[in-house]
């Protein structure tokens, strides 16, 4: 609706006026295409990623008795629990001036390479099973493989087979349920995150911290054509920002709409509940 729409007290639901003003102007501000490409490339990277790291982490605490298992464990439970706003600091620090093992500063001579403004600290975290929600992802992984019968495991051994064909020709495609709910909840979550995406891409559109900040973008670039201060009236900046959240959230509901079979089936078989 317009915004004399919004002010209109005869106006509940229907507006009078119809436009697709409001949805011009968020894209154009959010710079839509740009971000949704980015974002696109974000979370499938990541997601596939975690899934890699995930499905091998829980495989091996489901399947693999050795000593101190049970420490690991909780420690996989823990990172659950930490908000990561604790770790901001040293997150970015880390990454600012990203060393492993003091050998890049040893060859380079400085204080490490900067991997912000890239792909590379949320392929690193994810990769190393520190990624966003990767402990929930691991938790789901590890009780699924837990259910599964080790008699699967003891005939393919029986038959000759070791230890990865065991696992890649026998317990990965008994785990696709569980894969598919991983890489969707990884995919969503990654979608619309704004905690890792400000703190390691400060200057690259992705469409969630473009949603959030949509109104003051909107405003800016007011300034810019007016020539002089613009405030939106609050009214007006929750109807941009709700303009945005539904152009966010709009390839979701198409995803959910070609996976919904899938994802429901996967839900029931890693025994999801709440």
């Amino acid at each position: 609706m317009p915004e004399k729409d919004i002010y209109d007290v005869t106006v509940r639901y229907v507006p009078k006026n119809p436009t697709l003003e409001n949805y011009k102007t968020v894209i154009k501000s959010m710079r839509y295409p740009t971000a949704f490409w980015n974002t696109l490339k974000l979370a499938t990277l990541t997601s596939i990623m975690q899934l890699i790291s995930c499905t091998l982490v829980g495989y091996g605490f489901a399947r693999f008795k050795f000593r101190g298992r049970n420490v690991l464990f909780a420690l996989v439970i823990l990172t659950m629990i930490v908000p990561p706003q604790t770790l901001m600091v040293p997150l970015f620090m880390h990454f600012r001036f990203f060393d492993f093992f003091g050998i890049i500063s040893a060859i380079t001579g400085g204080r490490g390479i900067n991997l912000l403004e890239s792909y590379w600290p949320f392929i690193l975290m994810s990769l190393t099973g520190m990624g966003l929600k990767n402990g929930l992802y691991i938790y789901i992984m590890r009780q699924f493989f837990r259910n599964m019968p080790k008699e699967l495991e003891e005939a393919a051994y029986v038959d000759g087979a070791g230890m990865l064909r065991t696992f890649a020709q026998i317990m990965l495609p008994s785990a696709v349920p569980a894969m598919v709910t991983v890489f969707l909840f990884s995919f969503v979550w990654q979608w619309t995150d704004t905690f890792y995406s400000n703190l390691f891409l400060m200057n690259t559109p992705v469409l969630a911290k473009a949603a959030a900040n949509v109104s003051n973008q909107i405003a800016k670039d007011m300034v810019q054509v007016v020539g002089t201060e613009i405030y939106l009236a609050p009214a007006v900046s929750s109807m941009y920002s709700n303009t945005a959240s539904l152009l966010v959230i709009l390839p979701l509901l198409v995803l959910y709409l070609f996976a919904q079979k899938r994802f429901v089936e996967s839900i029931e078989r890693t025994g999801i509940v709440g």
